[in-house]
């Protein structure tokens, strides 16, 4: 899907601790940084729909497996993406985000190209778009 894109990040493991690295400036998901958070999302929970009109999301894994679904009013894009599945989702703005949480413990990082704000984006019910959640 045009304004999606997922790339495989690095794990180093080691017996003490891992290293998951999540962006470097020259990487090609870097629009600039606004601000970094993480969220949370239980499970059979689903956040969203939200679309960004101005910010660039690149969305991270590190607890739980979480599914992250992208529309653009035509098609769906769907992956799940967890520790085995160590990717970074960059969603350019326009495009519609919802997640669902598919583990006990779920947490994202979303490295954002501006920093928040409000009026920046657009939020409709999860009703708003015909995808059917339960498929997993």
């Amino acid at each position: 899907m045009d304004g999606v894109n997922l790339t495989p990040l690095r794990k180093i493991e080691h017996p003490k601790g891992g290293i998951f690295h999540a962006m470097k400036r020259s990487d090609s998901g870097f629009y600039g940084f606004g601000e970094a958070y993480f969220s949370t999302i239980n499970s059979g929970e689903t956040k969203g729909w939200k679309k960004h009109k101005e910010m660039v999301l690149n969305l991270i894994v590190l607890v739980g497996e979480v599914e992250f679904v992208v529309h653009d009013n035509f098609d769906f894009f769907s992956v799940k993406l967890s520790k085995s599945n160590y990717q970074r989702l960059t969603v350019q703005p326009g495009l519609w985000v919802a997640f669902k949480g598919l583990s006990h413990k779920n947490i994202l990082l979303n490295l954002a190209s501006i920093e928040h704000n409000r009026k920046e984006s657009e939020s409709v019910d999860l009703n708003a778009f015909n995808y059917d959640w339960s498929e997993l």
